[in-house]
């Protein structure tokens, strides 16, 4: 076994060996030896005896250590005083910083709170439902195609007292929306079109259909009546489920384009001039020209010169709009794009008083059948569809054109080109430009005979091709003959996809290509003949 050591251990002194346990020793502080004294067997001089350490003497060395300790550099101090750093003051620039961030978060919140009950405010006055639906994101309602068709019209009391027609309806306009493709079109209706009331209004049981809307409103008593009543024949007349309406007046356009800070648009004219016209130049005391722009100038309009520029028509004496009111519909529709991408715009988006301004005028003047629920659906699709996808559609376009002028009883109107009150080549037309199908775009002329004994069998399959978007160039009776139930006939070749339907929609095998049993004119690609009744399995 070791020898256990001598030496002391956290300050103690082990026994001596050989004591044991209860042995009388001698206490053991008296054994340490005098102050100043010499251990045993140390050969050194003895040190001089001090003095004892008083309390007060040890409060004054703590306090020369702080005293000496704060007259050091920074650096040293820290070194010293790890464990004791102090916390430097905020600098007053720094303060100031922190307030203007906290200002700025309450001003956000604030503004945002105010917009907010603008907003529910205005949708109490514009849309149906409870405002509060509004936190609510319900798609729109679709036709059979997909399409969410909207009316937009704009009438003109606002315009003071002495305005005459301030009812009637000059701009008549349907915006169709394809919620999934993200696209949009535009077509105007003219204002002269010619078509029947349904039942007797002050201009009689027919007329122009900007008079329609006023007859059955009764001057704005029912206003939702008359805007429903718009809404049906606009559709009956393009062949659309118009679902909405949105019923505008001077004011709307005013405030809307002022509210975003202006529009922008290139001016288009046949004419090299440009355009102008004079029946506004009383609104600068007929020191300017009002309405006056160069043919393909980028135009900064207000609120005043877009409406005015939504209105010219060539009159008194000016130049640059040859078609009249169908220029004018052309402007209408730049001038609603142009408006729709500066609302949108991050500029305005983010400016309190241009959103504000913005539902203001919409809240104070816009009436319309939508749902607040709808709201943010609508707003969605207002920043989600790309400028380019939104497109205008003409009746009056250069070699396609399906309406045209005429006078009836003295008075200047348009009426359809198939015929009066005939809307089957305006409904093929606008139904060919919103589908964006292969179908549509081929434009294959189909030739539909009646090879079968029952009346009607040709027509009746002739008008269910049409509403799929099919364009039907004539109807007939097939020459005396026994057919199979459907027998299609393709003349040419191509129409890939128009074939490839009609195979399908009547469960046809093959498409014969050899002569069919009768003439046809030379822009002929189909003859389908119906060999029986097929209203029980029809298509």
């Amino acid at each position: 076994m070791k020898k256990q050591s001598s030496s002391s251990v956290d300050g103690f002194i082990p026994r001596r060996s050989g004591r044991v346990l209860g042995e009388t020793q001698q206490p053991i502080g008296r054994q340490r030896p005098e102050v100043g004294m010499p251990l045993p067997g140390d050969d050194s001089e003895p040190m001089r005896p001090s003095r004892q350490v008083a309390r007060n003497d040890i409060d004054d060395s703590l306090k020369k250590i702080d005293e000496e300790d704060n007259q050091q550099p920074a650096k040293k101090r820290r070194f010293f005083r790890k464990n004791r750093r102090a916390k430097k003051p905020a600098s007053s620039k720094k303060k100031l910083i922190k307030r203007i961030i906290i200002g700025l978060i309450i001003i956000a919140v604030l503004a945002g709170a105010y917009v907010g009950i603008k907003a529910l405010l205005a949708s109490g006055n514009v849309f149906k439902g409870n405002p509060f639906d509004i936190f609510q994101n319900q798609p729109l309602k679709k036709d059979e195609n997909g399409r969410s068709n909207i009316l937009v019209f704009g009438t003109s009391e606002d315009d003071g007292p002495d305005h005459g027609g301030a009812n009637l309806t000059d701009s008549i306009m349907v915006v169709s929306i394809d919620q999934d493709k993200k696209n949009a079109y535009m077509v105007s209706i003219p204002r002269d079109l010619y078509v029947e009331y349904g039942e007797t209004c002050p201009e009689g049981y027919r007329g122009k259909i900007n008079s329609l809307y006023d007859c059955f409103s009764d001057g704005e008593a029912n206003q939702e009546a008359g805007a429903n009543a718009l809404r049906k024949k606009v559709g009956e007349v393009l062949g659309l489920d118009v679902q909405y309406y949105a019923h505008l007046n001077y004011t709307v356009v005013r405030d809307a384009v002022n509210a975003v800070g202006g529009i922008d648009l290139t001016i288009e004219s046949e004419d090299p001039r440009g355009i102008l016209d004079r029946n506004f130049d009383w609104k600068c005391g007929y020191k300017c020209y009002y309405v006056k722009y160069a043919n393909g100038e980028k135009a900064h309009l207000d609120g005043e010169h877009a409406l005015a520029l939504a209105r010219a028509r060539n009159a008194s004496g000016g130049y640059g709009l040859p078609g009249g009111n169908f220029d004018r519909e052309k402007n209408q529709q730049k001038i609603i794009k142009a408006l729709r991408e500066k609302a949108v715009s991050a500029g305005t988006l983010t400016n309190v008083g241009k959103v504000t301004a913005l539902i203001d005028a919409l809240g104070n003047n816009l009436r319309t059948n939508f749902e607040t629920k709808e709201i943010r659906t609508l707003m969605s699709l207002g920043t989600d569809i790309p400028s380019e996808n939104i497109q205008p559609i003409s009746l009056v376009q250069e070699g396609e054109a399906v309406v045209t002028t005429d006078n009836i009883a003295g008075a200047s109107v348009v009426v359809p080109i198939a015929g009066l009150f005939d809307y089957s080549d305006i409904q093929t037309y606008v139904l060919k430009k919103l589908n964006s199908n292969a179908i549509t775009r081929e434009a294959a002329q189909i030739v539909m005979l009646n090879g079968s004994a029952v009346i009607g069998v040709g027509q009746k399959e002739a008008d269910s091709l049409t509403a799929k978007g099919f364009s039907i160039a004539s109807i007939d009776n097939a020459p005396a003959g026994t057919y199979a139930r459907v027998e299609i006939y393709q003349i040419g070749k191509g129409m890939t996809a128009t074939a490839a339907k009609l195979k399908e929609l009547y469960n046809v095998k093959t498409i014969k290509t050899s002569t069919p049993p009768i003439a046809v004119a030379g822009t002929t690609n189909f003859v389908i003949i119906i060999g029986q009744d097929l209203s029980s399995s029809s298509n």
